[in-house]
């Protein structure tokens, strides 16, 4: 008897949301590590905004194509794990620089997109495509 939920188990092209939500996650480690020049007005500790954006975007994308709620919990504290260690790999790097207050904007990020995401898991994703006529 198959467990997942009745919208994880119709959720058309599975698969590939799964690869897009792990594309995403390679799309931050790797805009996490690389030197960008500067974008958008100067404000003070502006890339705050960024880091939680996109924390949020990794933890409301999961929190649409995860079945089981202990495996998002999971894939939450692992992109709160991913964020801080992606911080200390910033620190010898001149370009880039270590900060606390960005570690604490990907755990706020996260913790986010679980609060807006996770209460309706699935639901989203499957409205969209019904709405666009791309369901099964």
């Amino acid at each position: 008897m198959n467990r997942a939920p009745r919208w994880y188990r119709d959720l058309p092209w599975r698969a590939a949301w799964i690869a897009i939500g792990w594309i995403l996650v390679g799309t931050v480690v790797v805009l996490s590590q690389v030197s960008l020049p500067p974008t958008g007005p100067d404000i003070p500790q502006g890339d705050k905004l960024g880091h939680a954006l996109a924390y949020f975007a990794l933890a409301a994308w999961f929190s649409q194509i995860t079945a089981s709620r202990g495996v998002l919990l999971a894939h939450a504290a692992g992109f709160v794990m991913i964020g801080m260690a992606l911080e200390v790999l910033q620190a010898p790097n001149p370009e880039r620089h270590f900060e606390v207050l960005d570690m604490l904007a990907n755990a706020a990020g996260v913790a986010l997109g679980l609060a807006v995401g996770a209460g309706r898991r699935g639901e989203v994703l499957s409205r969209l495509l019904a709405r666009s006529g791309r369901s099964r």
